[in-house]
């Protein structure tokens, strides 16, 4: 699946503010080696060089278009084109920051030891990942993919993304591996003033792609102009033409 650095920023505002949260929550000031796993067109990179200034901050992601965006915004941090899922360098790392991508990859219950295993004493895991897959966006995707003319093309469109488990699933995971774990889940409401044309933009940079890269230009078109349709009626917009979109994302801060 290909990422679009320009599609993703479209709400970077938006898409940012989860991971101000996120690092908010981490308590080791102190932290000298800082690593960003996937870290888009570097926006998420930014907060951490601000907040680390005595780190070596550094930036891997799996799309090549994000990679050149982060590296014409942080010329000076060292960014990397890596497979996060295949990602085995040692560490250790004060920090691990993983900002709405670990949704994308799975096997949660081996990959968060893992990743615990690559931090220093008192090393910070600091995760956020969308929890949106039974929310009405990706239904209806799933939906649209299934009923229309491209469904065997579509057939295996919803397996790309990772079911997020409940807060005590996350917990068990790692607790045995640090000495504290925190976990919440916020929703967001992020208004988007184009309505549900917002709604269908906002999800071309993230949920949507696996539907719509298998599809020709005019198959492409067909799914979004039912998707459309759709959300229309999921989120009607407010008296404005506004459409408040609830979005819920879980967190983990987990300790070494």
């Amino acid at each position: 699946m290909s990422w679009s650095a320009r599609q993703y920023v479209t709400f970077e505002q938006e898409r940012t503010r989860p991971a101000r949260d996120l690092l908010a929550a981490i308590a080791n000031p102190q932290a000298r080696s800082v690593i960003d796993l996937g870290c888009g067109p570097g926006n998420s990179t930014e907060l951490l060089v601000e907040r680390f200034p005595g780190a070596t901050v550094r930036g891997l992601d799996s799309s090549g278009d994000m990679i050149e965006a982060a590296r014409r915004r942080l010329p000076a941090v060292a960014f990397d084109t890596a497979d996060i899922g295949q990602w085995h360098e040692p560490g250790p790392f004060d920090v691990i920051f993983a900002n709405a991508v670990l949704q994308w990859l799975p096997d949660h219950a081996t990959l968060l030891p893992a990743l615990v295993d690559k931090l220093a004493p008192g090393g910070s895991l600091a995760i956020q990942m969308p929890d949106t897959l039974h929310q009405p966006s990706h239904r209806l995707m799933r939906d649209i993919a299934a009923n229309g003319p491209w469904a065997s093309q579509l057939a295996g469109a919803a397996d790309s993304r990772t079911e997020v488990e409940d807060a005590s699933t996350y917990y068990s995971i790692l607790k045995p591996h640090c000495t504290r774990v925190d976990v919440w889940r916020t929703t967001y409401h992020h208004p988007l003033a184009d309505g549900a044309a917002g709604v269908v933009e906002w999800f071309k940079g993230s949920g949507l792609r696996p539907f719509l890269e298998p599809l020709d230009e005019t198959q492409r078109d067909q799914y979004l102009a039912q998707y459309l349709t759709a959300i229309a009626q999921a989120y009607p917009a407010l008296g404005d033409g506004t459409v408040l979109l609830p979005f819920p994302r879980v967190f983990l801060v987990a300790t070494r």
